[in-house]
């Protein structure tokens, strides 16, 4: 347990407020000590926006806390119960290696989840050992910094953790443990268990704990239940959209990987695509392609249904009337995220203005770079920098890129904003760099084989600002054949 006045000097400032639910809900859990932590990364800039003492997050008291072998004065960590479907089929879960350590109140007054992943064994381990390995925590570090820096709704990490200990997967790897930063851990999930596994009560309290923490305008709403799937079916309509914007592939759209507040969550076997193809998929486990990067819009409709009927007993007495609020609402998702995406596809074309036609223009476009392996990311900001002759992409050589390429110059000359201002808006909806995958396993390697983390230090840095034009090509860079058909692991 850190002492007083260390919990002073690191900045702590914990409420439990999701312990404070029915016990249903989570189970409490003494810390599970590992041999030997010690600091490998800590997230500098985020633990300063928390109210946390950056010199002192490097005591031992809070390295102890980020390994799980300490507690926060006055908190007990608790394991949160949840269930989802995976992969279409519903299964009981829960934080199996996971602990939440509480919730920290920010300068600001914000309230966020502080989690540890990889912290050992809980009560919904179901036979797994509960720890995780130094690369994937490290892989989510780079992934949920990336995401947030292009703008998009994620949980972040603030600090890992190597324990000293070495796991057993398909071979002996190093352990670690990630600390997670989320504006709550809510998922669909969490609603499906309690639809299947607690009372219409407690259902209830979960749904006003979720609408007092990440909605409370609605609370004075006439159903305000309905208001909540509402605001969650814009939230992951918008999220989907930005991931479908910059090419990110999710790998893993169980609705335990749902959020409630609209975040990223869960790195696990995610990805960026190269090439535009959307049958594109990267995880190993997906072999039917559920999650591939053009069946994540459909599957985010379908993750949302199941949130919907979770919510049914709520929505209205008369379960005939809940059904039909419960679609309505639904049926509404598509209508959002086709209009997020045109707006979307719009900006990263510099289109100001709506006209019909813009839609079959930036469809031939896509059609176009499918046809001829276009990178996605690199086709856009050659666009937008107006340097397409200076590319080695073959699509700009096409007579067929050539005619529509007319055609897209005639559309921007038709509004009232100049040229100019239409490439500096694309510079700002197309990033210049990704985390490529072969420079994020480049890193990896570099840190778990090698111990050498300036490979990974150089990564984020480039990442931290990404619609800028990175100074050296190799970060926009294709991977090489070398590299071969990428393939990504849950990292359990």
């Amino acid at each position: 347990m850190t002492k007083s006045n260390e919990r002073n000097e690191i900045g702590w400032n914990i409420d439990t407020s999701y312990a404070r639910l029915s016990h249903s809900f989570f189970t409490e859990q003494e810390p599970n000590p590992v041999e030997s932590p010690k600091m490998i990364i800590l997230n500098s800039s985020l633990a300063q926006s928390l109210g946390l003492n950056i010199g002192s997050l490097h005591s031992e008291g809070a390295v102890s806390v980020f390994a799980g072998n300490a507690k926060i004065e006055e908190t007990m960590p608790l394991a949160q119960a949840y269930a989802g479907h995976q992969f279409g089929h519903f299964n009981m879960l829960g934080d199996g290696r996971a602990l939440l350590l509480g919730e920290q109140i920010t300068p600001k007054g914000e309230r966020v989840d502080l989690q540890l992943k990889g912290s050992g064994r809980t009560k919904y381990s179901r036979g797994g050992d509960g720890r995780a390995a130094l690369g994937p925590m490290l892989r989510e570090y780079i992934m949920s910094e990336a995401m947030h820096a292009l703008g998009i709704p994620t949980t972040r990490s603030l600090a890992v953790v190597a324990t000293g200990e070495h796991i057993i997967r398909e071979t002996e790897l190093p352990g670690a443990i990630l600390t997670r930063v989320a504006s709550s851990h809510l998922r669909v999930g969490t609603f499906e268990y309690a639809a299947n596994f607690t009372t219409i009560e407690q259902l209830k309290e979960l749904a006003d704990y979720a609408i007092n923490r990440h909605y409370p305008e609605i609370e004075a709403d006439e159903n305000k239940y309905l208001s909540l799937l509402n605001k969650v079916i814009s939230r992951q309509a918008e999220l989907i959209t930005r991931w479908q914007l910059v090419g990110f592939i999710h790998g893993v759209m169980n609705t335990d990987n749902v959020t409630i507040s609209g975040e990223t969550i869960d790195y696990g076997p995610c990805a960026f695509m190269n090439e535009y193809d959307p049958a594109t998929v990267f995880s190993s486990i997906d072999v039917q392609g559920r999650y591939a990067y053009g069946n994540q819009p459909k599957i985010g409709g379908w993750n949302l249904a199941r949130f919907a009927e979770a919510l049914i007993p709520l929505l209205n007495e008369n379960e005939e009337k809940a059904l039909e609020l419960a679609q309505e609402a639904v049926l509404e998702y598509p209508k959002m995220y086709h209009a997020n995406w045109l707006t979307g596809m719009r900006a990263k074309l510099g289109l100001f203005t709506e006209e019909e036609q813009d839609e079959v223009l930036i469809n031939n476009l896509l059609e176009m770079m499918k046809n001829h392996h276009a990178d996605y990311t690199n086709t856009f900001r050659a666009l937008a920098n107006e340097k397409l002759e200076d590319t080695n992409i073959h699509l700009f050589r096409t007579s067929e890129f050539t005619t529509w390429h007319n055609k897209w110059q005639e559309r921007l000359s038709k509004q009232e904003e100049s040229l100019t201002s239409s490439y500096e808006w694309m510079k700002k909806s197309n990033p210049a760099v990704i985390p490529r995958n072969h420079l994020v396993e480049e890193a990896l390697e570099a840190a778990v084989e090698n111990d050498n983390y300036r490979v990974m230090e150089n990564l984020l840095e480039v990442l931290s600002n990404p619609y800028k034009d990175s100074a050296e090509s190799i970060y926009c860079s294709l991977p090489p054949e070398s590299f071969g058909p990428y393939r990504t692991y849950c990292g359990t």
